[in-house]
């Protein structure tokens, strides 16, 4: 499993920089579930998804390399998160508390995310295996 984390860790650190920056963005905000899981469900469901989508791209690469199917695992962890937090969203406390806040952002950062990841695997389907 090492072994396949620092291949995928390489293969990122080719991609463009923004790509990069994009990532570091995406597990920074998801790693805040971590404090707030012991004050918020939302936070935990999250972290729960975190993992789930991070060993489910790390499975996809050890399968297909670094390629665009690896949004699978993130489309299929992260799309009933998202749907979870929006049905929750009369429960977020977001002028009141920081997980509230920190909710908010989380929500739009897997947005832009399951977007590009939407994006990508329909790309792959369609042939594109780049």
């Amino acid at each position: 499993m090492l072994d396949v984390f620092a291949a995928f860790n390489a293969d990122v650190a080719t991609q463009p920089q923004w790509i990069q920056v994009w990532l570091n963005v995406l597990v920074g905000v998801l790693a805040l579930s971590i404090p707030f899981s012991f004050v918020r469900v939302e936070a935990r469901w999250t972290l729960l998804g975190l993992v789930v989508g991070a060993g489910g791209v790390l499975f996809l690469y050890s399968q297909f390399g670094y390629s665009r199917i690896l949004g699978l695992g993130h489309v299929v962890a992260w799309t009933p998160l998202v749907a979870y937090l929006l049905a929750r969203r009369s429960h977020w406390r977001v002028p009141e508390t920081w997980a509230g806040k920190w909710i908010v952002v989380a929500v739009a950062v897997l947005l832009v995310s399951l977007a590009f990841d939407y994006v990508d695997v329909i790309r792959w389907l369609l042939g594109d295996r780049a």
